[in-house]
Order: structure tokens, then sequence, then C-alpha cells
């Protein structure tokens, strides 16, 4: 790997983790790059800024607990960073990390004038009271309070957070800085600045890509078979998009386990039961199924939308489907992209697929600076606007250079960050 003399002294070169995938993809990018752009590849490899901070909170038993958590800036050339915050157990550097360049990448290739950036904390949010929940939000907030702003750095919600999460954040940036700063961060309650289908975005998102790649290759959406990976804000909205579409979701997975129906589910039910029980098994019609039956499930769409890494060269032959849509970041690794390569298998990266979030993210930012809100209609055009011209511009740089979406997603990507890098030039 050509990128090993960029590895930066705080990973381990023998366990990169996810920020592995991310070089790789990088060294796979750089020959099909601009030549006069190419001297600037190393701007990629290298996050801009990275913050490591305690988070320690009182419990509610009186104990204090400390937490780790991060947040990582990879690139502002072309903006403020934007990226969400993510609360689990396994979150680590070298995560955050990754997940803030694919976020660098993502901006550009939907062209919203951002760059990347990424947060997390290192906590089981299941294992807090809501008041701890709460603590720890504020408290972590606090720590990083220095990168943020709405022209400086704007967290959304990922794993784990959602609205709530986004409202305190909002506050006690807004308590630090003594005045309400609504454009601080996207994914907010309506009520306090939020866009209407900010919610669905990233969903929502994943099925328009989905549906323009399926028409290239001559799928019908209409009774296509699809199973979903991830049955959480991502996975839910898109599997309503696409049994809105005709389309039959036959199998489900997530951290409880998967399920399959060959007749297709009634998305909306099985998610009541998923809400109500806690776990999939059981739902309306479902039939438990083992994970590495999920993986071999007869359909012709699979949607990828859990975590980061886990389609990997040991299920990567297993899977039928046609078309793969990355619901998730970095859900593929790169021994895994080849295999699907060669057995001939569509697949749309994640900068591209799930960039639905954060272009809807981009209205609320907008619409929160100007103080001026759009109908929920006019927002839903404007995405699915965005993405079928961002969907149209990679699949024809990838036929036009023969190489695949995901390769043609960081061209176009990489092109625009290195472009304005090269235009703004060094300071000093």
């Amino acid at each position: 790997m050509s990128n090993v003399l960029h590895i930066p002294s705080y990973l381990s070169a023998e366990h990169l983790g996810p920020w592995e995938t991310f070089l790789v993809q990088i060294d796979r990018v750089e020959p099909h790059l601009a030549a006069e752009l190419r001297p600037l590849v190393p701007i990629l490899t290298r996050p801009m800024r990275a913050l490591i901070v305690n988070v320690p909170i009182r419990l509610d038993n009186g104990e204090m607990a400390h937490f780790e958590g991060y947040r990582v800036q990879h690139n502002l050339s072309r903006g403020p960073g934007k990226g969400g915050i993510r609360f689990h157990p396994r979150v680590t550097l070298s995560e955050v990390m990754a997940l803030s360049a694919w976020m660098t990448v993502k901006n550009a290739v939907v062209n919203v004038p951002f760059g990347g950036a990424k947060g997390g904390v290192r906590v089981d949010p299941k294992g807090l009271s809501p008041a701890e929940l709460e603590r720890l939000t504020r408290r972590y907030t606090s720590e990083i309070h220095i990168l943020l702003g709405q022209d400086k750095d704007i967290p959304a919600p990922d794993i784990n957070t959602n609205e709530q999460v986004m409202a305190w954040v909002m506050d006690t940036y807004s308590m630090n800085e003594g005045r309400t700063a609504m454009g601080v961060v996207t994914g907010k309650p309506v009520s306090l600045g939020g866009s209407l289908g900010r919610r669905g975005a990233t969903g929502r998102g994943v099925f328009v890509s989905t549906a323009e790649a399926a028409r290239r290759l001559g799928l019908e959406i209409a009774g296509a078979r699809v199973a979903i990976q991830g049955f959480g804000n991502v996975g839910d909205a898109a599997a309503r998009c696409f049994a809105d579409a005709g389309a039959r979701v036959v199998a489900l997975q997530d951290d409880s386990g998967s399920i399959a129906n060959p007749g297709g589910f009634d998305v909306r039910a099985v998610k009541a039961w998923r809400l109500e029980h806690g776990m999939l098994a059981g739902a309306p019609g479902a039939e438990s199924i083992s994970a590495d039956d999920f993986w071999a499930t007869d359909a012709d769409i699979l949607v990828a939308a859990a975590l980061e890494n886990q389609i990997t060269a040991a299920n990567a032959r297993q899977i039928r489907a046609r078309l793969i849509t990355e619901g998730a970041n970095g859900p593929t690794t790169p021994e895994a992209d080849l295999i699907l390569q060669d057995r001939g298998i569509t697949v749309i990266p994640d900068v591209l697929a799930n960039s639905g979030g954060v272009t809807v993210s981009y209205f609320e930012w907008v619409q929160d600076i100007s103080a001026f809100f759009w109908s929920e209609e006019e927002i839903n055009a404007r995405l699915e606007r965005i993405m079928r011209e961002a969907f149209s511009a990679v699949w024809e740089a990838a036929r036009q250079k023969g190489i695949s979406l995901r390769t043609a997603a960081f061209v176009l990507g990489c092109e625009r960050v290195l472009t304005a890098h090269k235009l703004r030039g060094l300071y000093p």
C-alpha cells in the first residue's frame, strides 16, 4: 500500500481499522485522477484535525463514569465540516477518521459546500438512563465546543443518536455562546429549526439511487426482491420506499437477528413489532434465518444499511443480488469489493447512495441561516433532483473510464476537493 508512509503515529500500522479501507480506496482512485491533481493526494491521506476528549459524567447512583470521545475534521477545503455523531461501544479513532474522510468525498460527490467531519463517543447508550444520556451529550458537546459552529463544523445524528440528542447539542452550544445557534447542528426537531423530510432523507436517497441504477440495468423496481441489512432509521425509510414502489422486501437483518419471507413483508407491521418487542424474530410473516442465510438470500437488490465491514471476503461470494446499495458508511471491505466486481455485481457506493441525509442536512442548514423554511414536498423534490444528477454524473464517469461506480464517485469527489485545495493554495 503506497499510503503506508502516511500512517499517523497515533494509529497502529498493524491494526489500522477502517482508516485502512479509506487509504486503499484512495490508492485505487489515484491513477484515475487528473495528472495535475495527483501530487496533492497526500492531503486526503491525513486528517486536518483530530480531537480526543475525556467525557466524565455523574451517573444516577452518584458515581462518576468516564467515556472517550472524538471529533475529527478530515478536510475543510470546500466549506465547514459536516458529519454525524455516533454513540457506540466500539467507536474508535480510526473509525471516526475514516467516517470523516468518507464525508469529505460524499459532500463533494453531491456538490454541497461542506468538508468532512465526524464524531463519536465510546459508550453503549442502552446502558444509560435518559438523564445520564443527556449529561453525556452535554459534556461531550462542551468538550468539542472549540471545533463547532455553523461556519466551522456542523454535527448531525448518526448511529444511536437522534433528534433529541441534536437538541441537547444545540442547546449546550447555545448556552456556551450566549445566543440561540440553530445552525450549529442538523437533524434537530422541526420545532427547533429542523427540516421537514430530514428523518427519512438518507433512506429516500438510498431508494432514489437504487432506482436510477436499476433503470440502467433493466431491472424493474416493481416486483423486485429486496434484502435489507439494518432496520434503523435508514433501513426502515428505504424499506418503506421500496414497498411503496411495489418491490418485495424479502429479508431483513439487524443486531437482533435475521428474518425472511419470500412473498415479502408488510414492512410497517415489522417495524411496529420491532419497536414493541425489541427484536425482528416473531414479526408478522417472519421466518427466522441465520446470518449466513441472510447473505445468501435470493434477492435482486441488497441494501447494506448497518455498520462498516459487513460485506467481507467471507460472505461476498454468497451474495446472489444483482445490485448492492450501500446505505451504511463503509459496509464493504476492499477485498469484498474486488470479489463483487469479478462477479459482475453492481455496487452503488456509500459516498453516493447514502448522501441523501447530508443533502437534506444542507437544506436544513440553509433554512436555519436564512430563517426561511420550505415545504416537505419542495425538500423531497430538491433531494431527488440532486441525487439523480449526482448518480448520472458518477454513472457516466464510470462508463467513460471503464471503472466501478465506487472509483468513479471517488474520482469526482476527490477531484473537486483537490481542485478547491489547489485554487486556495497553501497558507502561509
